[in-house]
């Protein structure tokens, strides 16, 4: 998803503040410091400059770039990410078992993880690969509370006819998840994986834990397909530092294999022992 340009709102040197702003987020962040450097040289502060973030309330764009302009300071927009914040709300319509239903993301809190996952569209090649895969494997989720939803841009009609559709001939047969229609692109655009000029979603995926916090994202170009092992291996890392928070899980982790303390001391036990 592209951020937008840094744009000077001021030449005050005496001043430096920026908003990072982002289409999925519900709220701006801003940070504030004085610098010594000339106007010029705060002009060519690298465009991938992100900053330090602190949580605003949400006010509208003219009203940031207005109160930016009332302080005489520079301005600088970024885009925020979604791991380690609150998920992105729903409500749409999916297929499941055959019928069309409501899902709503929200009702998982307190409950499930979520394992959510974007593809581009029904009837094409990767994606019914990955649809199946993840509905072949439902079972190991479902053991681990966690709930699979697909989602993509296409009608509900259009994922029924794919389901009812037998996998020989390229369709997806019976599902054991929802299947979401994402008609008007508001839940990929609220997830940063729409394509705009193209109107189809990345391969976004997103692991969601029991409070509704983004705890993994991953994105993958259209022609690259996803794997349910390291999905299925990240959630089950992510379970394990929930419920043991003095502990981190190194690269490649598994269940049953050597922790870390993250600490000068622990992290040396670890290494010494591997």
């Amino acid at each position: 998803m592209a951020c937008s340009i840094p744009s000077i709102v001021s030449s005050n040197p005496r001043a430096f503040s920026y908003k990072s702003a982002c289409p999925m987020a519900s709220f701006y962040c801003a940070s504030s410091y004085p610098l010594t450097q000339s106007a010029a040289a705060i002009a060519a502060i690298p465009k991938s400059f992100h900053g330090l973030r602190r949580c605003l309330p949400h006010r509208s764009r003219r009203s940031v770039s207005a109160s930016i302009a009332a302080k005489r300071s520079f301005s600088v927009n970024a885009c925020l990410p979604l791991v380690g914040n609150p998920a992105p709300d729903f409500e749409a319509e999916a297929v499941f078992d055959q019928e069309f239903i409501k899902v709503k993301l929200s009702e998982y809190i307190g409950k499930k993880y979520v394992i959510l996952f974007f593809y581009p569209l029904d009837f094409t090649f990767v994606c019914p690969t990955e649809i199946t895969a993840f509905s072949d494997r439902y079972v190991e989720f479902e053991k681990v509370n966690t709930e699979i939803l697909g989602v993509s841009i296409d009608s509900v009609f259009s994922h029924l006819a794919w389901i009812q559709t037998d996998r020989k001939s390229g369709g997806l047969g019976d599902l054991k998840y929802p299947l979401i229609s994402d008609i008007t692109k508001s839940i990929s655009k609220s997830y940063g994986v729409l394509i705009p000029d193209q109107g189809i979603a990345l391969r976004g995926l997103f692991v969601i834990d029991k409070e509704g916090v983004i705890q993994h994202s991953t994105i993958n170009n259209l022609a690259i397909g996803r794997s349910v092992d390291e999905t299925l291996r990240t959630l089950q890392a992510l379970q394990y530092v929930q419920a043991n928070p003095d502990e981190v899980c190194p690269a490649g982790w598994k269940p049953g294999e050597k922790t870390m303390k993250p600490d000068p001391k622990g992290s040396k036990e670890y290494f010494a022992a591997i």
